[in-house]
């Protein structure tokens, strides 16, 4: 398999200011790519951008009006996007009978409807110069559920889905997909997840077990560059659970094998 050279090539990162997202705007910088981040936090967003000599693009994805025009402002004040890597996310942490509706829209704005939206704004203008790469950072959670993270889990478990999607409406087409699904990662998310003590006890308890391992936010960042570089489908971390998400990928490749000789555009 061939491998994709990044050097020159623009990266955007969202939620980059911290966690992962820090972590991957370093790791892709270091691969020799020229980095646009995204966040809503300017002083720390900017310090970033500076240190690693890329742009810093102050917005809110849990604000439809701001993600509408953001791929468009990037590209107006960057240059053109060849990796758009989708990695803001956001929780809430309760039984769900405890939800409020804002927290509820909040969440799914952020862990999904953004990124499908910057992905559909992405895709023409990745068409239009014949090539790119989306990489969306989902969850193992999406494969599973924990007290506590219903609603977190129910939007990772949409953008698995959607990218899986993505990936067979794309065949084809020369833009590539990685799905990212992670464990727990040491970050203030996972740290604010284990303040709702059901939820404590069950990672307590899978940690136990030896189901999962905390990995840190640096690796995570390192396979996902090696995975664009490689034009890898998948990235899944820890990888003793990662037999999860390939189950739950069993019918969507059987469906794609089906499929397989059929046009997947309209001529």
């Amino acid at each position: 398999m061939s491998v994709v050279n990044l050097r020159g090539k623009r990266v955007v990162v969202t939620g980059a200011s911290r966690g992962i997202g820090a972590a991957l705007a370093r790791a892709f910088r270091d691969a020799g790519a020229v980095v646009a981040l995204v966040a809503r936090t300017e002083d720390t967003l900017t310090e970033l951008a500076n240190e690693l000599g890329g742009t810093a693009h102050i917005a809110d994805l849990s604000d439809p009006a701001e993600v509408a025009t953001l791929f468009a402002d990037i590209e107006d004040q960057a240059g053109p996007v060849d990796v758009l890597v989708n990695n803001a996310a956001d929780v809430v942490v309760a039984g769900f009978a405890s939800v409020h509706a804002d927290e509820l829209h909040k969440v799914t704005q952020v862990n999904y409807l953004a990124a499908a939206e910057l992905c559909r704004q992405a895709i023409p203008r990745m068409l239009q110069r014949n090539g790119g790469h989306i990489v969306n950072v989902s969850s193992l959670m999406g494969c599973t559920n924990l007290p506590g993270l219903l609603v977190y889990s129910a939007s990772k478990a949409a953008l698995s889905h959607f990218t899986a999607g993505l990936r067979v409406d794309l065949r084809g087409l020369p833009i590539s997909t990685t799905l990212v699904e992670l464990g727990p990662i040491p970050t203030d998310m996972l740290a604010k997840t284990k303040t709702y003590e059901p939820t404590a006890r069950s990672f307590r308890r899978l940690h136990y077990t030896g189901a999962l391992v905390a990995i840190p936010a640096e690796k995570v960042a390192e396979r996902t560059v090696i995975a664009v570089q490689k034009g890898r489908k998948h990235v899944r971390l820890p990888k003793r659970a990662a037999a999860v998400s390939m189950i739950v990928e069993i019918p969507r490749r059987a469906t794609e094998f089906v499929l397989t000789g059929m046009s997947h555009q309209a001529t």
